[in-house]
């Protein structure tokens, strides 16, 4: 009952006195009718009772997907572990080590769903768009209870693209053309550039040995053309 009393003063704005984000509370990051259903959950009665940013990595460990809510508005253990986090407000080289470890694909999940909720915009980008790059499959908890396939680049994508994620809204995201015009961000290379450049490479290189075949065909028809003309002459 303390771990929930404590949970709710957290929860409450008035008299609120601790670290902002955005300059409003963290927890008030999610939307007030998904923290009321995370503080009423079995989950974070039980499972979110008296842990720290060590011990969250063992229900990391646990999740087998993410998600929102489903059913009857029930808040899945990702919520619930986003809220916690938002509670405990880890350093950020403790968020960045979430995100990067590569045993435990929720965690990064988690750790990118968090940096979109607290970084600031040039943070989001510099700091997800790696994860790009990362194929790692997940299963996603959907509204009707049931499950789908996404991956941590599809899942990041969302996070950089959307405006709702996981029955959370998220605040705008500049674009990032706009950073990049204020000087705050460098032009994004994509991932598979070298891979464009090496096919545009060959197609040019196919157009030279095609052109080639056709000019020699061309010279040796000229050659029949010229023989044939020579006979009907004699």
């Amino acid at each position: 009952m303390a771990h929930q009393a404590d949970a709710k003063r957290m929860l409450d704005d008035r008299g609120y006195t601790g670290t902002t984000i955005h300059n409003v509370n963290p927890a008030h990051l999610l939307e007030k009718a998904v923290r009321d259903r995370i503080v009423d959950s079995y989950y974070w009665k039980e499972q979110c009772f008296a842990i720290n940013e060590a011990t969250l990595c063992d229900r990391a460990a646990d999740m087998t997907f993410l998600g929102g809510t489903y059913g009857q508005q029930k808040p899945t253990p990702f919520l619930c572990l986003t809220l916690k986090l938002l509670q405990l407000m880890p350093e950020k080289e403790i968020v960045l080590e979430y995100l990067h470890q590569t045993e435990l694909k929720y965690l990064s999940a988690l750790a990118a769903f968090y940096v979109r909720l607290t970084f600031d915009a040039k943070d989001v980008y510099m700091t997800l768009e790696p994860l790009l790059a990362d194929y790692r499959k997940l299963r996603k908890r959907i509204k009707d209870g049931g499950y789908s396939l996404t991956y941590i680049d599809q899942f990041v994508d969302d996070l950089l693209t959307k405006d709702r994620v996981c029955a959370t809204s998220l605040r705008k995201l500049p674009q990032r053309t706009i950073l990049e015009d204020l000087g705050q961000l460098d032009l994004r290379e994509s991932p598979l550039g070298e891979e464009l450049e090496e096919i545009d490479g060959e197609d040019e290189d196919s157009d030279v040995h095609e052109g080639y075949a056709n000019g020699e065909k061309t010279h040796i028809n000229g050659d029949l053309n010229i023989e044939e003309s020579g006979d009907d002459a004699g």
